[in-house]
């Protein structure tokens, strides 16, 4: 959990550990929030096997899949680890720059997230840990429990894959986090 990373944006040090990240202002704001914290923390698993960064590993829930859909429809996902490194990377230039002509550094807020299948390979999940560790505390990931085919055939069609997501706006980053809240029975909570 204590993985040091050095944010190319900003060059500051952050130090790889979920009970100090801070989630979107949509997810803190929700009564639904406080809950979403303990549930990360409670489901971390290493990403890989010799690994140093620790992933949330989550159900693939009725809810999560909705939250995912309603993310692809709105065309606010990325998918792919290269697609999702030239997005990020971009990004980051943008808010180096701005930060640069502003002078001053903007908070280390979880602003994207990225949702991984859970039979990628050692190499890709190395991959991931190594794009987590560059783009510090704005990128958060979170392992479901389903298999790549299932999720890119729910979002893409029949015979697609997709191993990873990137959810690129701070509104699906937030629905899919609150979408982890279940209740007891199993269904997500209402606000």
């Amino acid at each position: 959990m204590n993985e040091k990373s050095k944010n190319g944006v900003s060059k500051r040090v952050f130090y790889w550990d979920l009970r100090t990240l801070r989630l979107p202002k949509l997810v803190e704001a929700d009564p639904r929030g406080q809950e979403i914290l303990p549930i990360l923390l409670a489901h971390a698993r290493l990403l890989w096997s010799d690994g140093k960064i620790q992933v949330p590993m989550v159900a693939f829930s009725p809810a999560l899949a909705e939250a995912l859909g309603t993310a692809h429809r709105a065309g606010q996902l990325v998918r792919s680890l290269e697609g999702a490194e030239r997005r990020l990377s971009a990004e980051g230039r943008g808010l180096g720059l701005a930060d640069q002509q502003s002078g001053v550094l903007r908070g280390a807020r979880v602003s994207r997230l990225l949702v991984l299948a859970d039979d990628g390979t050692e190499r890709f999940y190395r991959q991931v840990e190594k794009l987590l560790r560059q783009q510090g505390p704005r990128v958060l990931a979170l392992r479901l429990d389903v298999k790549a085919e299932t999720l890119g055939q729910m979002l893409f069609g029949p015979g697609r894959r997709a191993v990873l997501l990137l959810l690129d706006h701070k509104e699906a980053v937030s629905a899919v986090l609150l979408a982890l809240v279940v209740n007891k029975d199993g269904r997500q909570k209402a606000i």
